[in-house]
């Protein structure tokens, strides 16, 4: 079925959670998986805002590596646990969509594997959202898992036995908290 797996990361819980389903299918597939993190150009950034100061750009960028190491390492490291072979990368655009496309077409991806969170009302309209738009972009098929859990999803924590306790100590005082 599939042979290599694209993972972008943002470094979110949501995120993780879709590395973690998608390395499942990694494993049941046989296939390979690359973790991707997508940093902005910080230089395009930095000298728009007229302030360009290469001290500036080096710790920003070294912070920027930092964080995506730090990313990655969960995509390693989830990937090990269920002995999946796996590669990271770290990608520099201004666009992430085209970073992810672009990485899948060039390290022969046959699926991406991300996450979408959606976002609502006029922010929806102007910022979109990059797994819409890999989504739209890729020649490939991606799985997107929501961010979103109902309450009686699986991956939805059970509460522990103290917190059903103490909900049903409050729910018995009307709430007062006795």
């Amino acid at each position: 079925m599939f042979k290599h797996i694209l993972m972008p990361t943002d470094g979110s819980e949501h995120s993780e959670r879709a590395i973690e389903r998608g390395v499942e299918l990694a494993k049941l597939c046989g296939a390979r998986v690359t973790g991707i993190h997508v940093m902005p150009d910080y230089r395009l950034m930095i000298a728009y805002e007229g302030a360009f100061d290469s001290a500036t750009y080096e710790r920003v960028e070294e912070e920027a590596r930092a964080r995506a190491a730090n990313f990655l390492a969960f995509v390693q490291k989830t990937a090990d646990a269920a002995g999946v072979p796996c590669e990271t990368v770290v990608a520099t655009n201004e666009h992430p969509y085209d970073a992810i496309v672009n990485t899948a077409n060039e390290r022969g991806c046959d699926l991406i594997v991300m996450t979408a969170r959606y976002r609502r009302g006029l922010v929806a309209l102007i910022m979109g959202s990059e797994t819409t738009r890999v989504l739209h972009r890729a020649s490939i098929p991606v799985l997107m898992f929501r961010a979103l859990m109902s309450a009686d999803h699986p991956d939805k924590a059970a509460p522990s036995l103290g917190d059903q306790s103490r909900s049903k100590a409050a729910s018995s005082d009307g709430g007062r908290g006795a």
